[in-house]
């Protein structure tokens, strides 16, 4: 008897298991493949280890703004993916470590519930029987594919994330079906190393729900490099190597490529783990309150096949408000202050309000990164902006969006203000370390018409 079972080793999972453990609860954690789930193994680490090899190797290309001059800049794309599965293999390690040490056990199969009984509930792994007092679901997310005409003719010629990583060669020509974040960032890839890159997307807009100023510049940026857009365009079929669709006049047109990349989002994993014994309710994914409570008394959800925000972020966080809960702790989770990041070259970050969703009730604070000392030391030429979104009666601030490296390890400033309830008035007095990009929060910050 566990008092503990959870559903899926990814990072709500591990998380959720390593608290849990820590805390005194006995804990069996589930997870068939590598530990880290889609994140480590798939999707953030081994996407982010290729933007970084590919990164350099743009540094090295335009070196001479620089003053450095490189003059045979080369790369090795069978040396990229030999790094990022060392990258991987070494994360991997280190998470079954530290699940180990927290005292929770791992088991390496496949977990289907059973059913309940008095004593909680029963799960079968390994031909093995598993009782547990509560149960925590953390079975993830995978890719959408949608039924395309001719999808299943195209054979592998037609990708998703997870394929495209194990890829042995570099396609000369790629079609992205998708601009969002995954769609953008292997976008950006492998146009820095020289492939020929189209995306084809639904909406008029890259990067979705993204403030929508930002991803217009990422956009512009993209083009002048070469990446190609076919903006509120339909996918109605693919021919071979070939993607048809539909332009929003209604003209059908087609682009071809050696492979084709669809990324069009990602959907919960709500079946082969016998969920359906449970009589949970579910919609895009599993219901849960603010505690993680499914519906059903002693069962929690967190992660991706919650179907809401579908960020490693988000999903360790929610592992943790789960074990609180379990464990009789005042603990809630709030996803006003989520970040979303693109790890683009150059990247953008984002968390709160968008300039879109601002209302008349708000303020919109805008700066251009140059006017921090340390960007246009290390950007020459580089293009940024950095945006704050203002409640006007409260000053709360309520938002903020980048454009600019490294605003990924920058973007957490605004996390805590809008967390802390903080306003513009109190993020001006914080005192930021210079020379340093954050710097521009602080100035942005600044720029309120309202004094």
């Amino acid at each position: 008897m566990f008092d503990l079972a959870i559903l899926g080793g990814g990072p709500a999972g591990y998380v959720a298991a390593e608290r849990a453990g820590a805390a005194g609860l006995s804990t069996v954690l589930f997870e068939k493949k590598a530990l880290g789930g889609v994140c480590l193994n798939e999707g953030c680490i081994p996407t982010k280890t290729l933007l970084y090899s590919a990164k350099l190797y743009h540094l090295a290309q335009d070196g001479k703004r620089y003053g450095v001059h490189v003059p045979e800049a080369g790369y090795d794309y069978a040396e990229f993916l030999k790094r990022k599965e060392k990258v991987v293999r070494k994360l991997v390690a280190g998470v079954r470590a530290s699940v180990r040490n927290s005292g929770a056990e791992t088991v390496t199969e496949h977990a289907v519930i059973r059913g309940r009984c008095p004593e909680g509930i029963r799960l079968e792994a390994g031909g093995q029987e598993y009782l547990a007092k509560r149960l925590l679901i953390c079975t993830g997310s995978e890719a959408f594919v949608p039924p395309f005409p001719g999808l299943a003719e195209a054979g592998d010629t037609v990708m998703t994330s997870r394929e495209i990583l194990s890829m042995s060669e570099r396609p000369e020509e790629l079609v992205v079906i998708g601009g969002g974040v995954i769609g953008m960032e292997f976008a950006a890839f492998f146009n820095t190393i020289g492939t020929r890159v189209t995306v084809v997307e639904m909406l008029p807009k890259i990067l979705g729900p993204m403030d929508g100023e930002i991803s217009a510049m990422l956009q512009k940026i993209c083009t002048r490099r070469g990446i190609q857009f076919r903006l509120g365009c339909k996918v109605t079929g693919i021919e071979g190597n070939t993607v048809v669709y539909e332009t929003p006049e209604g003209e059908v047109c087609r682009v071809s490529g050696d492979r084709i990349l669809v990324s069009v989002g990602r959907r919960a994993v709500l079946e082969g783990y016998g969920l359906e014994t449970l009589g949970l309710e579910t919609g895009k994914g599993i219901k849960v309150d603010d505690r993680m409570r499914t519906s059903v008394p002693g069962v929690w959800a967190a992660g991706d096949v919650t179907g809401f925000s579908m960020l490693a972020h988000t999903a360790s966080r929610e592992g943790e408000v789960a074990v609180a809960d379990m464990l009789g702790r005042d603990d809630r989770m709030r996803y006003d202050a989520i970040p979303g990041i693109v790890y683009t070259n150059p990247e953008v970050a984002g968390v709160g309000i968008t300039g879109e969703q601002a209302g008349p009730e708000h303020e919109i604070l805008r700066l251009p990164m140059a006017y921090s000392g340390r960007f246009v030391a290390e950007n020459e030429g580089g293009e940024g902006l950095c945006k704050i979104v203002v409640e006007k009666d409260s000053r709360r601030v309520v938002g903020m969006h980048m454009l600019g490296n490294p605003c990924s390890e920058i973007i957490h400033s605004a996390c805590i203000a809008i967390e802390a309830g903080m306003t513009a008035d109190q993020l001006r007095k914080v005192v930021f370390p210079h020379p340093t990009v954050s710097e521009i929060i602080k100035e942005t910050a600044w720029q309120s018409a309202n004094e």
